[in-house]
């Protein structure tokens, strides 16, 4: 009798694998996000320069990565409702608009095969995810009631303005296969206020940097986005270039001369970024080990190049069609990079908790 009631409690505890789901799920980063955005610009990249194979299973690489995270995602809002709302409603809350990215991101790609129906699909969920989350992440930091204070604004603000800009994208690419105007109006829009959000949060982070001390260990990844969020814009910019000038509320001219302007600032921050890489990691020995933020830097990167080249196709400057194409290249690597840091990421952690045992 013993011996059964022992039995029964044993099979009622948990099994490793579904401790090790449920602990994956419960620490999911609210940029998680970031993982499916960097793989699928970098698939788009790779689409656009002719390497359709590799781009195919980078695709397939997103699409299972982004059912995935959406199921964590749920299971921590039925779960772990307490845990999701602190993440949402505190200074890292923007960073749940990677989700927002991702869907218009896929969308994008989706579209450029011409799987329309996929593509309108994300595109609902992208957009509708954007009007929560984007109204719903600043509405609650302001009514908390704790206020937020300078230092604790972070680089991951400015995925509110790729989460706005990734909706123009998304709009914009449907927009030719409607046969209305309603996506480009809305694409023109949203580029448009995506602008004005770049503005107030890069006016917030250079004050953040300038003014309040910062530690080498804060300057993360995510600080990427500074540039990503430019390049993105720029890639929005390019594709309203695309539509006709009746589709949209914005002369061509305006657009194309922000846009320009735009990738100009993306291209003088990479250099800055770098240096600041190298201050961070080199000058203050920060070790450089994997972590979720690491994909905000990957997806940067991907955005760059195909920003660029989609640019200089639609004002007709070769040279920067021919960075942009080149470009892939690099942000492929830097995926692959971040990607084997991802895979060796649990035996690392099983290592060394295995010498900390030993020494015990």
């Amino acid at each position: 009798m013993e011996g059964d009631g022992v039995a029964a409690v044993s099979s009622r505890r948990p099994g490793r694998w579904q401790r090790t789901v449920t602990g994956s799920a419960q620490d999911l980063k609210p940029g998680a996000f970031a993982f499916v955005m960097a793989t699928g610009i970098v698939s788009t990249a790779l689409a656009e320069r002719g390497a359709l194979a590799s781009s195919a299973v980078l695709l397939w690489i997103a699409a299972v990565g982004y059912a995935m995270l959406w199921a964590g995602y749920l299971w921590r809002v039925m779960f772990r409702w307490q845990g999701f709302r602190t993440d949402l409603a505190g200074p890292r809350g923007f960073a749940f608009l990677t989700a927002v990215a991702a869907s218009d991101v896929l969308a994008g790609r989706l579209a450029a095969d011409r799987h329309y129906g996929g593509a309108a699909a994300l595109t609902a969920v992208g957009t509708t995810g954007w009007l929560v989350l984007g109204y719903g992440v600043p509405l609650l930091l302001v009514s908390s009631g704790r206020g937020v204070s300078l230092r604790q604004v972070n680089g991951t603000w400015f995925i509110w303005v790729v989460g706005t800009q990734s909706v123009a994208v998304a709009t914009a690419a449907l927009a030719p296969h409607t046969g209305g105007r309603a996506l480009g109006i809305l694409a023109s829009a949203c580029w448009a206020v995506g602008l004005l959000q770049y503005l107030l949060v890069a006016a917030l982070a250079l004050a953040r940097l300038l003014l309040e001390p910062v530690e080498p260990t804060e300057l993360i990844p995510p600080y990427w986005v500074f540039m990503g969020a430019a390049a993105i814009s720029v890639l929005a910019g390019a594709r309203l270039l695309r539509l006709p000038p009746a589709d949209t509320l914005l002369p061509g001219t305006f657009v194309l001369g922000v846009s320009a302007v735009a990738w100009s600032f993306c291209t003088w921050l990479i250099p800055l970024l770098l240096a600041l890489g190298v201050w961070r990691h080199v000058l203050h020995r920060v070790p450089l080990h994997y972590e979720t933020s690491l994909w905000s830097m990957v997806f940067p990167v991907g955005m760059y190049g195909v920003a660029s080249r989609e640019l200089g196709e639609a004002a007709g400057w070769d040279w920067m069609t021919t960075t942009g194409a080149g470009e892939a290249w690099v942000a492929l690597a830097v995926w692959v990079a971040v990607f084997a840091g991802m895979l060796a990421a649990p035996l690392t952690a099983f290592r060394h908790s295995a010498q900390r045992g030993q020494q015990k």
